[in-house]
């Protein structure tokens, strides 16, 4: 709305994604069923994609009994173009539309941890494969289609290890680590993403960035307590934590936001 007066405008409902489509790629993973959640309860249709292990769609199925009819399940592996054309294909069939794709899949291999000089090429190809070239094919597709119609929003997840450097004291004591694969990775998606933001900005499809750190999945009590000393909020956080920054760049209280990346890290970066 064209207006300097801000009473004419309802903020509240500015945060709404009634009527909306969204499509979360790794809607199965840890932060992906926070924004499941919070996208359905928020009013929007939401595909939830994911490989076959995963199971979204019995997961689905599950929702579908407290949000009637809006939640689809699609089994896609984010890095083949096949599966990824048969997921915009099936979500325009059961919803007629799609105005929003949220991109948080990830790959960690059964070598992910090892160590730089020893990484091998298969683990460092499936990584690069799955956060990467996962993340454009998303994009071309089910962006370029947004593009065409003329409205959407893309949110992708970068790292916080595409902003800085890992903190190789965070790993010590722990069999947990950064590898380099995953922060060369999800590098490229925030170049990607930076790139798609002015990109596609003149045909109304906004790409902006959320990224997470540290949030807590049953983590080893060392890596806890290491965590605690490097971060300003003294701990780790929440994947509900991180849901919130999602619904604002989904719905249209950031209509006027485009090639942004919301750090949820709790202060992480700033030091």
């Amino acid at each position: 709305m064209r207006t300097t007066n801000p009473e004419e405008i309802n903020f509240k409902e500015k945060f709404s994604l009634e009527g909306k489509v969204i499509i979360i790629s790794g809607g199965m993973g840890l932060i992906g069923r926070a924004f499941t959640e919070a996208c359905a309860q928020y009013g929007a249709s939401v595909v939830v994609a994911d490989i076959e292990k995963m199971k979204p769609e019995e997961h689905s199925d599950k929702l579908n009994h407290r949000f009637p009819g809006k939640i689809l399940g699609v089994t896609v592996d984010a890095g083949k173009r096949k599966d990824v054309e048969a997921l915009k294909q099936k979500t325009i069939e059961k919803f007629g539309r799609i105005d929003g794709l949220v991109n948080c899949h990830q790959n960690k291999t059964a070598k992910f941890f090892a160590k730089f000089e020893e990484y091998e090429d298969n683990d460092w190809d499936a990584v690069v494969e799955t956060n990467l070239k996962g993340t454009y094919l998303t994009c071309q597709i089910i962006g370029s289609y947004m593009a065409e119609q003329g409205s959407g929003s893309i949110v992708n997840m970068p790292s916080t290890y595409s902003v800085v450097a890992p903190n190789q004291n965070l790993y010590k004591g722990t069999s947990l680590g950064c590898p380099a694969a995953y922060s060369a990775s999800k590098g490229g998606v925030m170049a990607l993403s930076q790139y798609l933001s002015t990109y596609w900005a003149d045909k109304g499809v906004r790409v902006n960035q959320i990224t997470p750190h540290g949030v807590w999945n049953n983590h080893e009590e060392k890596f806890e307590e290491n965590f605690s000393k490097f971060s300003p909020m003294k701990r780790m956080s929440y994947n509900h934590e991180v849901a919130g920054a999602l619904v604002f760049l989904l719905s249209e209280a950031s209509s006027y936001v485009t090639g942004d990346n919301i750090r949820v890290d709790g202060g992480w970066t700033a030091w």
